[in-house]
Order: structure tokens, then sequence, then C-alpha cells
């Protein structure tokens, strides 16, 4: 069955500025999700909310607007901006969304509407790989007219949308990279890429949750020195004997300029979160010690870095 005409653009724009589409909505940023079932509606709310977004999912208009309305109580201002999914299944769904653009026009609250939208052989193809039913089959559709009958409830929504996205050649990390242009991160407040660095005790275990890891052991050991054997890496003396001389010296100057180039890139890949593991014998010395300086080094570079010693108090 064919499917209403539309541009066929991979990304659109429909009346919107060339400004950052995070707007603000009585100081809270507003962003509606809409589209197609299947297009990408939950990756992309899991994307604002990854980003910080407090997000709400399968929310009526008319709810939507008591939502923002109710800020003050909830506390919306804590969070970078409300990324709502609609539902627009509802029967009077188009005119509870005219009125509730026209009411926060009205109250000077100029909201964001994204739209998502993909092909009908894509549409088909993912409701086959994840065997679930499309919502509107269970009004006795077959699964080719449910997407062809949605796409027609959504025209006119769809006309009114800031950004209209075809995900049909999309990846989820496609998808996530996309949006975190559109929204990006405030780099400056330490909120993008988290860095969770783990110094470890190779004796006790790898941590499972590394996502890469690296051994120190070739470091020179303060263990074997009966004078520094009570201290940890915490401690500046500690510091000075692992890396204050080489080869300590020259892997720490290396190792930095290794992650200033490396975690860029994961970051471009659309990583939100990346562990770090870094290990010697027994966690106390070696490792809590660069663990340390490497947290020092990349809290220059604009990422937000945690940390965690492990087994700083088992050696």
């Amino acid at each position: 069955m064919p499917s209403p005409p539309h541009d066929g653009s991979v990304l659109s724009s429909s009346g919107a500025s060339s400004e950052n589409p995070s707007t603000t909505t009585g100081g809270i940023s507003l962003v509606m999700v809409a589209g197609q079932s299947g297009a990408g509606k939950s990756t992309v709310l899991n994307v604002f909310e990854d980003l910080g977004f407090y997000c709400v999912d399968g929310l009526p208009a008319n709810l939507a607007e008591q939502l923002v309305t109710v800020s003050p109580e909830m506390k919306l201002e804590r969070y970078p901006g409300v990324a709502l999914g609609l539902d627009v299944r509802q029967p009077d769904f188009a005119q509870q969304w005219e009125q509730f653009v026209e009411r926060m026009n009205r109250a000077g609250m100029r909201l964001r509407l994204v739209f998502l939208e993909a092909r009908d052989a894509v549409l088909i193809r993912r409701y086959a790989t994840t065997r679930r039913p499309h919502p509107l089959e269970a009004q006795g559709m077959g699964l080719d007219q449910a997407i062809f009958a949605e796409r027609v409830m959504l025209e006119g929504l769809r006309k009114h949308a800031d950004l209209v996205v075809d995900t049909s050649d999309f990846s989820i990390h496609d998808l996530r990279r996309l949006f975190q242009e559109k929204w990006p991160l405030d780099q400056d407040s330490g909120e993008g890429m988290r860095i969770h660095l783990i110094s470890f005790g190779f004796k006790y275990g790898v941590p499972i949750e590394a996502d890469l890891v690296f051994d120190l052991r070739f470091l020179p050991n303060p263990y074997f020195d009966d004078a520094l054997r009570p201290l940890s890496g915490m401690d500046e003396s500690i510091a000075r004997y692992v890396l204050a001389e080489d080869p300590g010296k020259s892997f720490i100057h290396r190792f930095e300029d290794f992650l200033r180039y490396l975690l860029p890139l994961y970051a471009k890949e659309g990583r939100y979160r990346l562990t770090m593991a870094l290990g010697c014998t027994g966690g106390r010395h070696r490792s809590v010690a660069v663990t340390q300086a490497v947290q020092a080094a990349l809290l220059t570079t604009g990422f937000s870095v945690t940390i965690e010693h492990r087994h700083l108090d088992l050696g």
C-alpha cells in the first residue's frame, strides 16, 4: 500500500530557526518527541535522559501542560530540560495538541517538536526483528495497514515539527550522535562524557565493569621500601616514588597524552560514560598514584571525572 508523499529527506526543518534547538520554557528547555511507532522515539528519549533531561513517555498533550505548569513543585529547573514522548493514539489528540501549543504560546513558552519517521519497509523489518506488535494492530489491522494508517494520522503533526528526522538509515549510535550534536552538552561544566576511574589490585580481581584495563605492575613498587609500605598512592611521597623518575615520569606524560587523544574519539562515537581500571598488584600504591594523576589531568580537559580506589584498604 503506498505511503502518503513526504520529502524523503533524512533530516529536515519545518520553520525552525538556526538557533540551538534547546529553547527555554519558563526557564526550562521543553522538547516534545513524536512520530511513527518503530521510528526510534524510545531511543531518542533515552538519549535525552542520558543528557540529563527529565523524561516522560506516552504522555497525552493535556497532561504535558499540567507537567509544565507544576514544574516549580517538581523542581524541574534542576534538569537541563524536559523531554516528553507524546502518545498520539488518543482520538482527540490533534485537538489536544493544538490547544496545548496555543496555551504555551500565550504563556510566552516556545517548545520544540521533534518528529521521527522511517520508510515502510524499514518499519516492517524492525517489527519483524523485535516481534512486537504495532500499536494500531490491536484495532484489527495488518502491520502494513497499521503503518499506513498511523502515517496518515500524523500528517498534521509532522507539519508543525521543528525537526524531522528520517531514521531509516540510522543505527542507534548514529541517532545518538545526531541528538548529541543538536543538543550539545556544556563541556565547561563537566557534563560531557563521564569518565570513571577505578584503581584496583590484580590479586583481588579485575573490575568486571571496566571498558579499558591498564596493567601498571611495570612501575617501581613502593611496597618493597619498609618506610613507604604503610603509605598509599594518596600520599605525595608515594606519587614521587612512582612517577617522579623514569619509567614512571615518561609513562605518565605519554599516558595522559594518549588519553587526551583517545577519549574525544569515544565521545564523538556517542559514548556517555567510560570506565577505566588501572591496576597494580595490591591496589594500594602504584595504581592509586597513577589514578590520582590521571584524574587531575582529565579534569583540565572538560570531562566529568569520578574516581574510586576499590582495593586501597585491602593491601
